[in-house]
Formats: structure tokens, C-alpha cells, sequence
């Protein structure tokens, strides 16, 4: 009996000491205020774990007295490691914050190879930007929210309509490709119209590939490519709406709606912008932003099909009216030399689908879009009438060879039919009766890739392309990538060889061909642009002992043009011409973008880019001269500050971009500055979520009213009518001096709801 007892105590004694030995841990994951479901959490270098609920809390229980690394990850997201003490008898409770990672398995891109693939493993450098970023500083359309990407510049063409388009590294906007869903249903007249039209509501993700992806998506691609991809209907919030508006009296409607019905999913999406305040700060006699009414309608459909197959299709139509001019305009002065102003009427329809034929083992995808573009603008007394219908097919075949390789094989064709009341199409001098003869492309094309796996962390993708151009002729596009990284992905490098090119329709490229403020010329047959580029880009990721990590991408490049077509606004100061260079042109630079998200809810993301964009020219004395591109800042850069009052549920935020001098065009002895000045637009943002799926959002845009300074040359005398009289100088009214956004200082307020 005596031997029993003292087992007994010897067993209590023995537990209630391992009891007072021991403490628990526990705590919820969030990732910008969000809970994340199912995620690990362990102690380094113990066997002691568990699994986040769906709601992201977890339980570390009986865990040793002592100070402990808490190691926490999960999918989508980079692994986060913060000190822990336990203390006998305590309950500690430790809250994590992860955040997105940028070679995060979550993270499929499909620009660079056509195939989708985790963005860690592509052996093409690609950018992704959700619309989380573009949330940090909220715009209408997805020609605003651009501003945010380092190395993209949304720039404006002309002072007066506010039409424009997209750099990429200095290129001019004919050089940036612009997809939805992968298929090119925004060019030629899309690029410079309808990019407006792209509501940022059905937008999931954008991919940026910078450089020269020709081999993959033909002529266009040269600068780079921005794929849009949108929602998936399964997949998206049951109801949205996000509202809002800004002091200009301006504002903007989203709404989308999705179901499932049956084995299909659908999502509509309807976006109204409505802006008519005619708004002259600067004084000059003429509005300072083009007036705008706009309407875009988006329906998706996808089926779910066995073994995953894809087939989804798509609509969307767009309409807007535009116009910029002189206060006093009115319909009536549309088209006469009474009033000046610049009316724009777009309307646009595209249809775009994915099917993936149903053959047992093989993975064959036909891809189709069709969109048509029609435009009545009058700029002043010039009239510009124009339709375009754009037909594409293609094919590709998919194949996984052997462990090492991965084959794709496609084939496919474009037309594009082309008419309009210019020279253009005009039928040849002499022609009984007069009539307009269309242009008509068509282009064949197919082409071959292999990614060929050379060890577990190397990587080559090797491809070509051919297309035929029923106006140039064969054209062929090859590329060359290698990729090396680390398992982890802490670390990675890229290199890239490839060939771009490029057929140029000026009438529908450059919108300062339209304005009527010069005639354009083109004195020879133009040959089709050719460049060479190569690049070397590096990832790294870190993760420091408290926590904190830090992303870094950075690339240097170098483009070699051929027979580039570029404007030529100084030998006739009331002319435009356009001729294939007698020379070289070179595009190089660095860009380098750096992320640190702090164990504090503390997210710092910086962007700079180092731009040389100039062309060698032959001069008629024989040796080459060197001409800076337009419109191309030397330095540019972008930030993006945010932090989290998690107590309030307040999100703070703090955007901007800044641009040094960057050459512009002027006329001889003209009094405005051939170079801009240095430049900053600067925005502030607060956003409180007051229920799960409900936040309020407001702030300031343009924080320091930065407005660039006699953006238009004799606003007195648009029609030109007095060139003769008190003006020396010969100057002529013009609209291409641009560098900066017309719009000032402004308070927005808005609300968003998803369901």
C-alpha cells in the first residue's frame, strides 16, 4: 500500500511539474487584414506544429518553456519567422501577418510562354500586378492605373481630346501589344481609342512582359505586352458595386453580377463614367480635360468541363462621347471653322473564346477573336471617319515530350480590314468614279517553342516564328531564354535574346496625324520595323530575423532598331513625315523594382527606371546625328506606401510617380522649353473597411496641384487664321505638347461592396 502511494504521488507530482513546464500559443494569420486559412505554423527546429482553421487561427498546446522561432507559411505567400517566449502555465498569443510572394505557387502566369506556369519557374520575365495595387490610388479605367507600373507609361498625345496611349521603357505606344485573356483585341485603333474602355472591375491580374515577344504574339509586340486578364465567372463575388467620384464632378459606376447555372458560369459586368464640367484653370480659352460619357458592357461565360478542359466566351461593346475645345463649343460648331473643338465619337464591339478540343490525353486549345472599331471624330474642320474589323484565329498544341521537354506548336491568322475618308484608302488620282478602296491585311503565321529543362534549376526556352504579311512578305522571329534559380526561389536569373517586328499603320497609330494641326507626309514606301533586344533580369527575396521581407527585380536591357519609323516634327514645322531611318535606333536602360513588407503592417514598393532612348540619324551632310526620343524621361520612378491602423481597420496609403526632364516637341525658336521640367504627382489615401465585403475610401490626387505650363501654342487663333499678323516667328496652333496630366488638385470619395 505504501509502494502505491507513493506511485501515485509520484505521478501527480510528475505531471503537475510537466504542466508548470509547459505553455500554449496561440494566435490568428491575416495578410492585409485578411485571415488566411490553412496555413502552417511550427517551431523552428522542434517536431511541435499545427493547421491554421479556415479562419486562420491555430493552437500550439504543451509546448516547452523556452524562447522559440514561430515559423508560419502558406500557400501564395512567403514564409514569416518571429521570436516567441513561453512562460509555464501562460498562454501566449501571437498574431502573424504574411505576405503575397512574388514567386508564390498561387502565382500562374501564362504571357511569357503561352503555357500556364508558376511565375517562379517561367523562363521569361513577367510582371504581375493585382488590383489590390491599383486600389492603393483608384482611377476609372485601366489607362490611369498603368501610372502605378514602373517602366509603363500611359502618355497623353493630344492637350485637347485627351486620347493617348502606352509606353513601355521609352517606346512609343505602336510598340506596346495590349491583350485581353491573351487574345489582341486592343490595336491600331483600339490602342489610341479604346483604352479607356477597360474598367478596372472585371480586371483579376495584369501581366507585363517588357522587351520583345514577337515569336509568341506576332507584329505590335516589339516594346512589350500588357495581358488583361479577367475575372473568372466561378470564381468572382456574387455582387459588386464601387462607386466613386471626385471634387471635379466627375463620377463612376461599377457593377457586376455573377451566377452559376448549371455545369456554366456567367459574369456581367457593366462600368458608366460621366464627366461634362468644362474646366479652364490655365485660362487659355479651351477645356483643360476632355469632357467624357462612356458606357462599357462585359459578359463572360465558362463551362466546367471533365478533366479541366477549357471553354469559356466572351462580349463586350463600348461607347463613348468626347470632346475638348473651346469653352463656347457646342454640337452645332462640330466640323466649322467658327468654334474649335475636338469631338469624339467610339463605338466598339469584341467577341473573344477559348475552347479545348476534346481529345483524350492531349492538350489543343483554338482561340478566337473578332472585334470592330468605329470612329466619327472632328478635330476643328478635320473629319475622320473610320472603321476597322479585326478577325484572329489560333491553335496551339501543347505536349509534355519527356521530363525535360515541353513542346507547344501553334498556328495562327489575322486579318485586318481597314477603311477611312483620308488618303489612306483613297482610290488613285484619276479614278472614275472616286471611291475608297479598304486596306486589307492578311497575316499567316505559325510557330514552335521547347522548353528544355537542363538540370533542376536551369532552364531554356528556345522558339521561332514565321509569319507571312501579305503586303511585306516572310518575316521570321526568333527567341532565346535561360533561367537559373535556386529551388526556394530566393533567387533567380533570367536572360533573353529575341527578334521583334513591326508593320506600321500610321492613320490609325498617331493621333497627332488626326488633329489637323499638321499634314502628314510620307514620301516613300515604308519597310517593316525590326529590332534585336536583349536582357538580363534578377530576382531575390529575403527574409530577414524579424520577419520583414524584401523583394527585389531588377533588369537591364538593350533594344537595336532597324528601319524604326519614327515622326519627324522639326524639318517643317507644319508637317509630320514619316520614313523608315537612315540610320539606327537604340532603346536601353535599367529598371529595378523593390518590395519591403515589414513585420509592422508596413508595405513599402518602389520602382526606377533608367532610360537612354535615342535614334542615329544620317544627315544630308552625311555623318549620323543623334536625336533623343520624344517623351522619354532619362529617370522615372513610382512608390507605394501603405500602412494598416489594424485596431481601426484603416488602410493608409500613400502613391506616386516622379519623371525627370524628357524631351518634347517643339517648334523652331519656339518660346516654350524643349525639355520638361522635373515633375512629381503625388496621391494620398485612406480606406475603412466597416464589414467583411463593405469599405469606404477617400483622399487626395495630385497632392502639390502640379500642372504643366502652356500645354497648347496660339489657343487664341486654332483655325490658323491670323499666322500672318503679330507673330514673327510663324508659329501655327498645335496640341502635342504634353507631359503631365491637365488635371489639378482633387478630392475623390468612394465605397466598394463584393458579395
Amino acid at each position: 500500500m505504501k509502494h502505491t502511494l507513493l506511485l501515485v504521488f509520484l505521478f501527480i507530482f510528475s505531471v503537475s511539474g510537466r504542466a508548470q513546464s509547459t505553455g500554449k500559443l496561440t494566435g490568428v494569420v491575416r495578410s492585409d487584414s485578411k485571415e488566411v486559412p490553412f496555413a502552417s505554423v511550427g517551431l523552428k527546429g522542434t517536431t511541435l506544429g499545427a493547421t491554421a482553421d479556415e479562419h486562420g487561427r491555430f493552437t500550439l498546446a504543451a509546448v516547452p518553456v523556452g524562447a522559440y522561432k514561430l515559423v508560419c507559411s502558406a500557400v501564395g505567400y512567403l514564409a514569416t519567422e518571429r521570436g516567441v517566449a513561453v512562460a509555464a502555465g501562460q498562454t501566449t498569443t501571437v498574431n502573424l501577418s504574411l505576405n503575397p510572394s512574388a514567386s508564390a505557387l498561387g502565382e500562374v502566369v501564362v504571357s511569357g510562354t503561352l503555357n500556364e506556369v508558376m511565375r517562379g519557374e517561367s523562363p521569361v520575365a513577367v510582371e504581375l500586378y493585382s488590383p489590390k495595387l491599383f486600389r492603393k490610388n483608384p482611377a476609372v479605367c485601366l489607362f490611369e492605373n498603368l501610372a502605378m507600373i514602373n517602366g509603363v507609361r500611359p502618355q497623353l498625345n493630344c492637350n485637347v481630346c485627351g486620347t493617348g496611349d502606352i509606353h513601355i521603357n521609352g517606346l512609343e505606344g505602336p510598340y506596346t501589344m495590349v491583350l485581353i485573356d491573351g487574345m489582341p483585341l486592343v490595336s491600331s485603333l483600339g490602342t489610341v481609342y479604346g483604352l479607356s474602355g477597360i474598367p478596372s472591375s472585371l480586371i483579376e491580374r495584369v501581366e507585363v512582359v517588357k522587351g520583345p515577344a514577337s515569336t509568341l504574339y506576332g507584329s505590335e509586340a516589339v516594346g512589350g505586352l500588357i495581358n488583361v486578364i479577367t475575372k473568372n465567372p466561378s470564381k468572382a463575388p456574387r455582387f459588386s458595386a464601387d462607386v466613386l467620384a471626385t471634387s471635379h464632378r466627375d463620377a463612376n459606376l461599377d457593377l457586376g453580377v455573377a451566377r452559376n447555372i448549371g455545369s456554366a458560369s456567367t459574369l456581367l459586368s457593366t462600368s458608366l463614367y460621366h464627366y461634362t464640367q468644362r474646366r479652364d484653370v490655365n485660362e487659355d480659352g479651351f477645356t483643360d480635360v476632355p469632357t467624357q460619357q462612356r458606357v462599357s458592357v462585359f459578359n463572360k461565360w465558362s463551362w466546367a468541363r471533365p478533366e479541366q478542359r477549357v471553354a469559356n466566351v466572351a462580349g463586350r461593346y463600348y461607347y463613348e462621347d468626347r470632346f475638348g475645345g473651346q469653352l463656347g463649343w457646342a454640337p452645332a460648331h462640330r466640323g466649322g471653322d467658327s468654334v474649335y473643338g475636338e469631338s469624339v465619337y467610339t463605338s466598339r464591339y469584341e467577341l473573344l473564346g477559348q475552347y479545348q478540343l476534346p481529345i483524350a490525353g492531349q492538350k489543343v486549345i483554338l482561340s478566337g477573336t473578332l472585334n470592330q472599331h468605329q470612329q466619327n471624330s472632328a478635330y476643328g474642320t478635320t473629319l475622320y471617319r473610320a472603321s476597322q474589323r479585326v478577325g484572329f484565329g489560333q491553335l496551339t498544341w501543347a505536349r509534355e515530350l519527356s521530363i525535360r521537354h515541353n513542346l507547344l506548336v501553334g498556328a495562327t491568322y489575322r486579318t485586318t480590314w481597314y477603311d477611312d475618308n483620308t488618303p489612306a484608302t483613297a482610290s488613285p488620282a484619276g479614278t472614275e468614279p472616286p471611291r475608297n478602296q479598304p486596306d486589307l491585311v492578311q497575316l499567316p503565321g505559325a510557330f514552335v517553342q521547347d522548353e528544355w529543362r537542363l538540370t533542376p534549376d536551369a532552364t531554356l526556352l528556345a522558339g521561332l516564328r514565321y509569319d507571312y504579311n501579305s503586303r511585306h512578305g516572310s518575316i521570321l522571329s526568333p527567341r532565346l531564354n535561360y533561367k537559373w534559380g535556386r529551388p526556394d526561389g530566393s533567387r533567380v536569373w533570367r536572360v533573353g535574346l529575341g527578334n521583334g517586328y513591326r508593320v506600321v499603320n500610321l492613320f490609325t497609330e498617331d493621333h497627332a496625324a488626326l488633329t489637323g494641326s499638321r499634314q502628314v507626309v510620307v514620301p516613300e514606301a515604308l519597310k517593316p520595323e525590326r529590332s534585336w533586344n536583349v536582357n538580363v533580369n534578377y530576382n531575390r527575396f529575403l527574409t530577414t530575423r524579424s520577419g520583414s521581407t524584401i523583394t527585389l527585380d531588377a533588369s537591364l536591357f538593350y533594344t537595336y532598331f532597324t528601319n524604326k519609323i519614327s515622326p519627324d516634327y522639326d524639318t517643317n514645322a507644319d508637317q509630320i513625315l514619316y520614313r523608315n531611318l537612315d540610320g539606327y535606333a537604340v532603346s536601353r536602360g535599367l529598371t529595378l523594382n523593390s518590395e519591403f513588407a515589414l513585420a509592422r503592417p508596413l508595405k513599402v514598393m518602389l520602382g526606377v527606371t533608367l532610360l537612354d532612348v535615342f535614334r542615329q540619324e544620317r544627315t544630308a551632310a552625311g555623318p549620323l546625328r543623334r536625336v533623343a526620343q520624344l517623351h522619354s524621361p532619362p529617370f522615372s520612378g513610382t512608390w507605394a506606401v501603405s500602412y494598416t491602423l489594424q485596431k481601426l481597420g484603416v488602410a493608409l496609403d500613400y502613391t506616386g510617380q516622379v519623371s525627370s526632364p524628357m524631351p518634347l516637341p517643339v517648334f523652331p525658336n519656339d518660346f516654350r522649353p524643349g525639355r520638361s521640367p522635373w515633375f512629381a504627382l503625388q496621391n494620398v489615401q485612406a480606406t475603412r473597411k466597416l464589414r467583411e465585403g463593405l469599405e469606404v475610401y477617400g483622399g487626395l490626387k495630385n497632392l502639390f496641384n502640379f500642372l504643366p505650363r502652356h500645354p497648347l501654342l496660339r489657343p487664341f487663333d486654332p483655325f490658323d487664321k491670323q499666322v500672318g499678323v503679330d507673330n514673327p516667328q510663324g508659329y501655327t496652333f498645335d496640341t502635342s505638347y504634353n507631359y503631365a496630366p491637365m488635371q489639378g488638385r482633387r478630392l475623390f470619395l468612394g465605397i466598394r461592396y463584393a458579395l
